[in-house]
């Protein structure tokens, strides 16, 4: 795990940067590693993305021998539907004492398909708040992170920004503090 200086002078532990996976083709192959190498090592995993995708990582998690059902059950996996929660994530506190999430876990991956976000047009400016937002979330609670894509018909220019947003969210908190 990566270390920063506090100003007190002590360290402090962070998250290590959250890597973009940008698929071309339909599928969750590459999250449903990142998502079964930690429900098997006991770790909690949180996925948010859109309804379509949650079904087809809880689809992927059957074919693979799991459980999703138990799992989702006992809270060892967490689907949040996007955008429907991102209300929820404005207020970290909240979700953390009442909700799935546990901070005793020591560590937490944390999934987020951005899919959906780019398939309805949402604004671009729109969405790098929405990864802002999720990704200073997800570093209070020094997870694992990976965030993915469909994007079989963005252009180049349009994927080359949006490589840039994503390290632009996940750079905006370290730089703030």
């Amino acid at each position: 795990m990566a270390e920063d200086t506090h100003p007190a002078g002590g360290v402090t532990p962070t998250a290590p940067p959250c890597r973009l996976v940008v698929r071309k083709e339909e599928g969750t192959a590459e999250v449903l590693e990142f998502v079964v190498a930690g429900l098997e090592m006991g770790q909690q995993v949180v996925a948010m993305a859109g309804p379509t995708c949650l079904k087809d990582l809880a689809h992927s998690l059957t074919e693979s021998g799991l459980r999703p059902e138990a799992l989702l059950r006992n809270g060892r996996l967490i689907f949040l539907t996007a955008p429907d929660c991102l209300a929820q994530l404005s207020h970290p506190e909240q979700i953390v004492q009442r909700g799935p999430l546990r901070r005793t876990v020591s560590v937490l991956r944390w999934v987020s398909d951005w899919s959906w976000a780019y398939a309805n047009g949402t604004h671009p400016s729109t969405i790098l708040e929405y990864q802002r937002r999720i990704h200073e979330f997800v570093r209070s609670l020094t997870a694992l992170s990976v965030c993915t894509v469909h994007c079989e018909k963005l252009e180049r220019s349009s994927l080359l920004a949006m490589l840039a947003d994503h390290r632009r969210a996940t750079r905006s908190d370290r730089q703030a503090a």
